[in-house]
């Protein structure tokens, strides 16, 4: 019996760590870039919605998981556009896209299927085994885009132009448009957000509001707590997605009474406590830093 939970924390742990992973490595592009996007909550939002809706035409998993990176790439477009192209500011962009991408989904629900709560995605379900595999090979690929190609190198070129002057000049002697490299990280990290999001859907074979509870910004955290590398990161996702899991174990273990509702609050509250906690004192760890230098 405890062994067989533990082997079910270990796949929950997995199943929760990927698609935190894959969003948090996608918006290390744009942060390498030097163009940090925040819209990773928003992009998996459409995501998930996205998916759903394709599960609508009868389309499977993999198909589902494209109209996510579809989506998501579509809503990140318009961060890196607007800040880019019309020099907003890239916080502000992606603040705005995280704030728009529900009430969209909201209306869009409502004016195509009657509903602005649950939509069902039962053709995208599937056993845990193929949405973490899948995950897991995008998560490989997009570490090694960013750390082993010609690509990832003048990526971080650009976010070198973008910060110092002798990056700027390495940049302009490589012959390297860095605006284009900025605009390209934004669309793998949205595409990387969207298909995180079509994952949530498929694993529960619907698009639920709300369903991807502040995934988006525990995977930006993991992009800081992770020192901006690659591994690092994917590393921090595995620790964020070992406490999700075992929240959920602790919901499903406790029937929420006087014995163990608390607990089982504190449980739902660990992941968040936990991003917080790593948050601030990654934020003390830099400061620390500036005042040695």
């Amino acid at each position: 019996m405890m062994l067989d939970r533990l082997t079910s924390l270990a796949l929950s742990s997995l199943s929760c760590a990927a698609p935190l992973a894959l969003a948090a490595i996608g918006t290390l592009a744009t942060e390498e870039s030097g163009s940090l996007s925040i819209s990773i909550e928003g992009c998996m939002i459409v995501g998930a919605f996205a998916a759903a809706v394709s599960a609508q035409a009868g389309a499977g998993l993999v198909t589902g998981l494209a109209a996510g990176a579809t989506a998501g790439l579509g809503l990140s477009c318009l961060v890196g556009g607007a800040s880019l192209a019309l020099g907003a500011d890239v916080f502000v962009a992606g603040l705005a896209a995280n704030i728009l991408a529900p009430g969209l989904v909201s209306v869009l629900s409502q004016a195509a299927f009657g509903t602005k709560g649950v939509l069902a995605a039962e053709s995208l379900r599937s056993g845990p085994w193929p949405i973490l595999f899948a995950l897991s090979l995008l998560c490989l690929l997009l570490i090694l885009l960013l750390t082993r190609s010609v690509f990832g190198l003048r990526l971080r070129a650009s976010g070198s132009s973008e910060s110092r002057a002798t990056g700027k000049e390495i940049a302009q002697a490589a012959g390297i448009s860095s605006r284009r490299y900025r605009f390209s990280a934004h669309l793998i990290a949205g595409a990387a957000a969207g298909v995180a999001g079509a994952s949530l859907a498929a694993g529960v074979g619907a698009y639920v509001p709300g369903m991807t509870t502040g995934r988006g910004w525990i995977a930006l955290v993991a992009v800081f707590l992770g020192g901006r590398r690659a591994w690092p990161v994917f590393l921090s996702c595995l620790v964020f997605g070992f406490l999700i899991a075992l929240a959920n174990l602790g919901q499903s273990f406790w029937n929420g009474g006087d014995g163990g509702g608390n607990a089982v609050e504190l449980l739902q509250a660990l992941p968040y406590i936990a991003t917080a906690v790593a948050l601030i004192a990654w934020r003390r760890l830099e400061k620390a830093k500036e005042e040695r230098v």
